[in-house]
C-alpha cells in the first residue's frame, strides 16, 4: 500500500474495531493478486471506508467531482487513489478510462450497482454501470454485502456508534458468468443484475464469527 492509504487505511480499521466491529465472512475470496471488483450493497456513507479497511490490498473508490474543492479533500482524495465522476454528465468516459488503467495496473476496484445509497435499509435495482465496467475490463467481482451499516448512520438519520456491522464477501465472479456479449443493448444491465443476484444471495451468518 501507498504510505498515505496504508495510513488511512489502519485507521479505518481501528474505527471498525472500536465502533462497528461485527462479524467479517468470506476474506478468503479477495483476490491476492492481480485485478478485480468488489461489488456492494450501498446503505451509508460507512460503507466505503469500512469494506475497505477489510481488503488487505489497495484498492479505489469513485467520487462525485464535485468533492474536489481544493485544499486538503482534494489532496487527500488524490493521495488515496480515488477516481472522480461526473455523475450527472451520463456516461464519464474519462473516469471509465481510469478504472481500466487501475485494473491493467492489477489493483483492485470497489463499486455499488445500486448507484446511491438506499432511504429505507432495503436493496434496491441495480444499474448498468457497474455491468459496463465488469464487461469492459473481463477481470472477476467478488460480492460483498454489509449489514448493519444502515442502522449505524443511514440517509437521514444520525451517527449511532457501537452498532455492529458485519461485512461477508463471497466468491469471486467469472467474467463467463456475468457477461453476455451477445446481449446486444442490454449487455450492461444483465451483467449488473447478475453481478448483483450474488450479493442478495449473501447471508448474515446466524453464528458468531470469531
Amino acid at each position: 500500500m501507498q504510505r498515505v492509504y496504508g495510513f488511512f487505511h489502519y485507521l479505518a480499521t481501528v474505527v471498525y474495531g472500536m465502533f462497528f466491529r461485527g462479524d467479517i465472512v468470506g476474506l478468503h475470496h479477495l483476490p491476492a493478486k492481480g485485478s478485480f471488483l468488489i461489488a456492494a450493497n450501498h446503505a451509508s456513507f460507512l460503507d466505503p471506508p469500512l469494506i475497505g479497511s477489510q481488503v488487505p490490498r489497495q484498492i479505489a473508490y469513485f467520487a462525485r467531482k464535485t468533492l474536489w474543492v481544493g485544499g486538503f479533500a482534494s489532496w487527500w482524495l488524490d493521495e488515496v487513489g480515488t477516481i472522480p465522476v461526473d455523475r450527472d454528465g451520463g456516461q464519464d468516459v474519462s473516469a471509465i478510462k481510469r478504472v481500466l488503467k487501475a485494473l491493467k495496473e492489477d489493483k483492485g476496484l470497489i463499486l455499488f450497482p445500486e448507484g446511491t445509497r438506499t432511504s429505507n435499509g432495503c436493496l434496491q435495482e441495480p444499474k448498468a454501470g457497474v455491468g459496463l465496467i465488469a464487461c469492459r475490463a473481463q477481470v472477476p467481482v467478488v460480492p460483498a454485502r454489509i449489514f448493519g451499516s444502515f442502522e449505524a448512520y443511514g440517509k437521514g438519520q444520525p451517527l449511532r456508534l457501537g452498532t455492529p456491522v458485519t461485512i461477508v464477501f463471497g466468491e469471486p465472479i467469472p467474467p463467463a458468468v456475468y457477461d453476455d456479449p451477445a446481449a446486444g443493448k442490454e449487455r450492461y444491465q444483465i451483467a449488473s443484475t447478475r453481478i448483483f443476484e450474488h450479493i442478495t444471495q449473501l447471508t448474515k451468518p446466524g453464528y458468531r464469527v470469531i
